[in-house]
């Protein structure tokens, strides 16, 4: 097959034939036979592969560049080895030396930095080192880091004189079948960003590649790693858009987990130190007056009075809506994973077990949810954040296919495609979670999709938070207006 061919021409490159080789096997990728692409694709993509030259490759490049010189846009290319050595070519996505025309609208889209950054993450988890991705493709000024050029300093020519436009690098190993499903990877995203779907006989083979990478564009976490997270780092906070089931997680963990052991408290603006860890309030006595002021324990100090040697969970709901390092006080100098020998002096006598000095025991876990999307807010401080680990939660394809009639996978689909393409890294964590698309049946769907899912939409839109993709997420609200 010519899939075979491009994969063995890849990895025991040879310089006699080389550009005829490459062109025989590009033009049979597409058509029904043996092709993986449709015949009508068959000009998204066209060779060059110059002779001479002092730094070999074969490119695909853009068909609408001139057929010799230099070349424009983003393409996929193939660096053999140095006097070409039969060992596997470093396989790159390229801007050419001409600049982003004429792919100005792929390089510039955040979703196509996005899904290349995904799946060099991904053959980074099956092959360690292996694959390297520029944050912005556009950035021809900023060259491949030196710690990346290092690992491979037999190519040295190649990543010197191209540092600047390479924007993805994969160097494969001895896995025939990761380096075929690399290089289809990155195929299949560049003919697909031109336009085109692989054909009906390879559309499985391409979407399980996909489903490979793609998840590490919003990775799980399960309830397993978080509860291995909790007993190394002790304090943790989960993160992420609205309605991704931040807080329907910590509570099944306390539930399940810890047992119940441990309490839930809901933070708020106006929650404070003498709330969270303890001070005055008053209490009736038989004076006078009728009352005095006497300390008392907050819910820190509770969850420490109460310690029993079991493990215990202190859920702290929306942590970041109160003013934590006013809240947490002195007492932030406690929350150090690793060292629970750690305490501090109060102002007061809290009484036994505390008294005047307060340590968090080594088995009370702290697990904060943070909505990313909330705006009005303030951020965690740096001095905090370092101090608990923050886990990510994005919305869930898994949940929806499960519990989500036909209706409502459909616009969770285009939902997460849109902000996927477009969001920027600053706006993608208002990605709308999975709970705005279970429904069950249709009329259920349309209701939370035109009752909760577009007015969320339109308040991103009032507020300026989309600004940068503002008419596709109209268009979408149309879509919903119009069920």
């Amino acid at each position: 097959m010519v899939v075979d061919e491009l994969v063995s021409l890849i990895t025991h490159p040879a310089k006699q034939d080389w550009a005829r080789r490459h062109q025989a096997i590009l033009e049979r990728l597409f058509g029904a036979e043996g092709g993986r692409y449709p015949a009508n694709a068959k000009g998204s993509l066209k060779l060059r592969a110059p002779e001479g030259i002092e730094v070999p490759y074969a490119a695909y490049i853009n068909p609408q560049n001139p057929d010799s010189g230099a070349y424009g846009g983003t393409s996929l290319v193939f660096f053999p080895q140095p006097k070409w050595e039969d060992k596997p070519c470093l396989v790159g996505m390229v801007v050419g030396t001409q600049g982003l025309s004429p792919d100005e609208g792929i390089l510039s889209r955040p979703g196509h930095a996005r899904k290349v950054r995904s799946i060099c993450t991904w053959l980074n988890k099956q092959l360690p080192e292996s694959a390297w991705a520029k944050q912005d493709p556009t950035r021809a000024d900023i060259r491949i880091p030196t710690v990346v050029t290092e690992r491979w300093p037999e190519m040295k020519d190649a990543l010197d004189k191209y540092g600047g436009e390479i924007y993805a690098l994969f160097r494969p190993g001895e896995q025939d079948e990761l380096t075929r499903d690399a290089i289809l990877a990155f195929l299949d995203l560049l003919v697909e960003e031109r336009g085109y779907a692989p054909l009906k006989g390879a559309a499985a083979d391409a979407e399980r590649i996909r489903s490979e990478w793609f998840r590490y564009l919003m990775p799980a976490v399960t309830e397993a790693e978080l509860v291995e997270l909790l007993e190394q780092r002790r304090f943790v906070i989960l993160q992420g858009p609205p309605g991704t089931g931040k807080t329907h997680l910590a509570k099944k963990l306390f539930a399940e987990a810890y047992s119940g052991c441990g309490e839930i408290v809901q933070f708020h603006a106006n929650t404070t130190y003498e709330n969270f860890i303890g001070g005055l309030a008053p209490v009736q006595d038989g004076s006078e007056v009728g009352l005095r002021f006497a300390p008392r324990r907050g819910y820190l100090m509770d969850s420490v009075a109460a310690a029993d040697g079991r493990k215990q969970l202190l859920v702290l709901d929306e942590i970041n809506r109160a003013d934590l390092a006013k809240v947490l006080g002195e007492a932030i100098f406690l929350f150090e994973a690793t060292d629970p020998d750690r305490e501090v002096s109060l102002p007061l006598d809290f009484g036994p077990p505390i008294g005047t000095k307060l340590r968090l025991p080594r088995h009370l876990h702290v697990l904060g949810t943070m909505n990313t999307a909330d705006r009005s807010i303030a951020l965690v401080d740096v001095a905090v954040r370092r101090r608990f680990a923050f886990v990510d939660v994005w919305p869930s394809y898994e949940v929806v296919e499960r519990h989500g009639c036909e209706l409502s996978k459909s616009f969770f689909r285009k939902t997460i495609s849109l902000f996927l393409e477009h969001a920027s890294e600053e706006s993608r964590p208002l990605v709308p979670g999975h709970s705005y698309f279970l429904a069950g049946d249709e009329r259920t769907a349309i209701r939370r999709l035109k009752f909760e899912l577009a007015p969320l939409l339109q308040e991103y839109l009032a507020q300026g938070f989309v600004a940068a993709f503002a008419e596709h997420v109209r268009a979408l609200i149309q879509e919903i207006d119009s069920l």
